[in-house]
């Protein structure tokens, strides 16, 4: 694509704004419509790979089912002669909130408006039985009007599987991955709620709430850590704490859905969500548009990255076979009110909240188990062996290894951390190797020797 192109004998292409790694944002004018307008273009690369064109077609239509003030418009979807997919969208002016945070936190009444419209459009699209599944500050825009969330680049439908059988991937920002996430199962609204809550935290305090220096790290607090509490804060009603709170509850059915947020929050910022009414329930089940009702990588592409968002992240030490897509938060943006805001029409910088390197091993922790302050028990079993414990769940036939301790006097060689048929666990004492295969039988968490 080329400045001075026109698609389809309509859009214009004016300027090329960014690029992700599976495509090309450009500003644009429509032609027909004489207004400016954000044109997504597949990268031409990927222009052969059925799946890919497949992927982009589902953002646009799950995209444009969605009419609501904080949630990007998407205007139109179409193929260029040579069957190159672009989607036609709002062009938004503004900084994204992750751009923002650079900055540092939010002032409490700034951050109660922004995150009630965040929720109000999470809820819109709940309704309509899409979650979507990688909310964060760079999905979010700040314009002159409202707050918009941006990029159904991994949309999912309720009910639907949320791992791929075949691939065994999770999509999704590890910082801000909900713990239902990890051990399979269908997708939930609930998911999208737990990242609201993370992204509630940051937007108050300018950070996550939990401290951490691998991605091993993270995603263990995810599961087993109970998070820090939301600090008083001059302005902030003690409602918002206990919202908060229970935003983070690890039992996704502990936690209220986005309308409720949406309300309760919008009622601590003294105004009153935007659209139409906020239904109470959302939907529980929506049929696709075409195709599985999953959105799944290919097979062979996991080290590609999503339409319009950045790197696709193989954690191989953590969660062998399992991918997390790992971008957020935009480059720092000036600080300078006279600076004229960019156009926004997507994020595609690496993650700012996770760790950039992942060791290749999980450290060997010592002795026995031991209750650390601030852990929950999430629903686990301890598996003793002859070499240490090794804490696992199950998730239908398949199980999540959370963490090995092994006894005193004992090396961990190996540990497959993270979702598995069958996960190997292999110690060394005295010079003996112990190895054993950890995987569900009967819906619980077995060692046998190999």
């Amino acid at each position: 694509m080329d400045t001075g192109q026109l698609l389809n004998g309509r859009y214009l292409l004016v300027e090329r704004l960014g690029a992700g790694g599976m495509s090309v944002v450009w500003r644009a004018r429509d032609e027909v419509l004489d207004r400016e307008v954000a044109v997504k273009v597949l990268n031409a690369r990927l222009v052969p790979d059925a799946e890919w064109r497949r992927r982009i077609r589902l953002e646009a239509r799950a995209a444009a089912r969605l009419t609501h003030p904080n949630i990007t418009n998407v205007y139109d979807y179409g193929e260029t002669s040579d069957q190159v997919p672009f989607v036609v969208m709002e062009l938004l002016r503004g900084l994204t909130l992750g751009q923002r945070l650079q900055d540092g936190p939010l002032p409490p009444a700034a951050a109660l408006r922004i995150c009630a419209e965040v929720a109000a459009g999470l809820a819109a699209a709940h309704a309509e039985g899409l979650v979507h599944r990688d909310v964060k500050p760079a999905n979010v825009v700040l314009t002159p009007d409202a707050a918009k969330i941006l990029d159904f680049g991994i949309v999912g439908f309720v009910g639907g599987p949320d791992l791929d059988e075949g691939s065994e991937q999770v999509l999704g920002t590890p910082a801000y991955l909900a713990p239902e996430r990890l051990t399979g199962g269908e997708i939930t609204p609930a998911s999208d709620v737990y990242a609201f809550g993370l992204l509630l935290f940051r937007c108050l305090t300018g950070r996550l709430p939990w401290d951490f220096e691998t991605t091993t790290q993270m995603v263990r607090a995810h599961m087993t850590v109970a998070p820090a509490p939301l600090p008083e804060l001059p302005g902030l009603p003690a409602d918002v704490r206990e919202l908060y709170a229970q935003c983070l509850a690890k039992e996704p059915r502990e936690r209220p859905d986005a309308a409720a947020v949406a309300t309760r929050l919008a009622l601590a910022a003294g105004i009153v969500p935007r659209g139409s009414a906020l239904p109470r329930e959302p939907v529980t089940r929506v049929a696709p548009f075409d195709g599985p009702t999953e959105l799944v990588e290919p097979a062979g592409a996991r080290q590609r990255a999503l339409l319009g968002v950045g790197a696709l992240v193989a954690i191989a030490a953590l969660l062998t076979g399992v991918a997390l897509r790992g971008s957020d938060d935009d480059p720092a943006a000036s600080a300078d009110p006279a600076r004229p805001a960019p156009a926004v029409p997507y994020s595609s910088a690496p993650d700012a909240d996770a760790p950039s390197q992942e060791p290749q091993t999980p450290p060997p922790s010592t002795g026995l188990p031991v209750t650390t302050p601030g852990e929950r028990a999430v629903p686990s079993i301890d598996v003793a062996t002859r070499g240490g414990v090794v804490v696992a769940a199950c998730a239908g036939k398949k199980v999540t290894v959370l963490r090995v301790m092994p006894a005193a006097g004992v090396e961990l060689v190996q540990a497959d951390l993270g979702l598995h048929m069958k996960a190997r666990v292999e110690f060394r004492k005295q010079g003996q190797r112990l190895r054993y295969d950890v995987a569900c039988e009967g819906g619980s968490p077995m060692a046998s020797v190999h």
